[in-house]
């Protein structure tokens, strides 16, 4: 809280004076884009780090909230397929002349919304490929390329992405999941900084487990 007021997730720059970082959700424009409060892009534009999101594969694109995007990362969508059950993967039928009907989904290696947690920290240049799952508190390292699912509170790195570790033990890891501090009410997400913050993980999960 600064001069008495509380944190606005309306406001596209929550850092005043600075153009590149954003709050993304009051900037969308595209209807095939979701994202949630507080989640903030290291970037003046969100929607040019979206690449190949089209119409008529009707795919979306899910963030959470208080997600950290680093700068240069790229969210490649289903767009971006060619058909591969053929002889040539050349799309002619998106180009100008060429005698082609576009073909049926079922032809396309279509994968579905790509789906993006809460409190997810994405790497400087990673890419999220196509129909990706990343669950929440997970950590996708620098210049990483995810086309597999990321399970929540895991840290992947790599091209492939590969998993490096988890954050915490399976035990701690459900009382995140089910404590669910990104849903609760700004002023007590406020309060609750002290215990988001703490080094101590033993008395966070003893105070958190005390509150479900």
């Amino acid at each position: 809280m600064q001069n008495g007021t509380l944190p606005d997730p309306n406001v596209i720059h929550p850092i005043p004076g600075y153009e590149n970082e954003i709050y993304v959700k009051p900037t969308l424009t595209h209807p095939q884009i979701e994202v949630g409060d507080f989640t903030y892009i290291a970037d003046s534009d969100f929607e040019s780090h979206v690449t190949h999101l089209y119409e008529w594969n009707g795919d979306k694109l899910i963030i959470g909230k208080f997600c950290q995007i680093a700068a240069g990362v790229e969210f490649v969508m289903n767009g971006a397929n060619h058909q591969m059950n053929a002889v040539t993967t050349f799309p002619f039928y998106t180009l100008e002349g060429w005698k082609m009907e576009p073909p049926s989904k079922a032809d396309l290696p279509l994968k579905g919304d790509t789906v993006i947690g809460n409190d997810v920290w994405i790497g400087q240049n990673a890419v999220i490929l196509p129909g990706v799952h990343i669950g929440d508190g997970a950590i996708i390292g620098a210049n990483s390329v995810v086309g597999s699912d990321v399970a929540p509170y895991t840290v992947v790195v790599g091209n492939p992405a590969r998993v490096l570790r988890k954050r915490f033990d399976d035990d701690f890891i459900d009382l995140l999941l089910r404590f669910r501090w990104w849903d609760k009410p700004v002023a007590e997400i406020n309060a609750l900084i002290p215990l988001l913050t703490s080094g101590d993980l033993g008395a966070v999960r003893k105070e958190i487990a005390a509150r479900l």
